[in-house]
């Protein structure tokens, strides 16, 4: 997994890229976004146009990442689901949890 993170004004946008499974990507994915809060952005932004698969516990992580920025009074928002995540999302009915973008601008101006 490789992540790319880039400000966008006052928000953090996390570039994905790669899997998100158990014992790949997970940790990448929560350390960056340990950084991004401890560095003082609670403004998040995932952007998963390059995530070619996310498995249970891949979902779980993005969900344990989401409770951890809400705890610190931010706000995590998706971009650009495949449209295999985007099923698998509808399926466990998290499309209804998360705020969740097709183009960057319109995710970057819900802020």
């Amino acid at each position: 997994m490789k992540i790319a993170t880039r400000k966008a004004g006052n928000v953090v946008v996390l570039d994905l890229e790669g899997k998100i499974l158990i014992g790949d990507g997970c940790q990448e994915l929560r350390d960056a976004i340990c950084k991004s809060l401890d560095d003082g952005n609670n403004k998040i932004l995932l952007n998963l146009a390059g995530v070619s698969y996310m498995d249970s516990t891949g979902l779980g992580e993005v969900i344990r990442n989401y409770k951890t920025v809400i705890d610190k009074g931010g706000k995590l928002k998706l971009l650009s689901l495949t449209a295999r995540i985007k099923d698998l999302m509808a399926m466990t009915k998290l499309l209804t949890v998360f705020e969740v973008f097709d183009t960057e601008q319109e995710a970057l101006t819900s802020y």
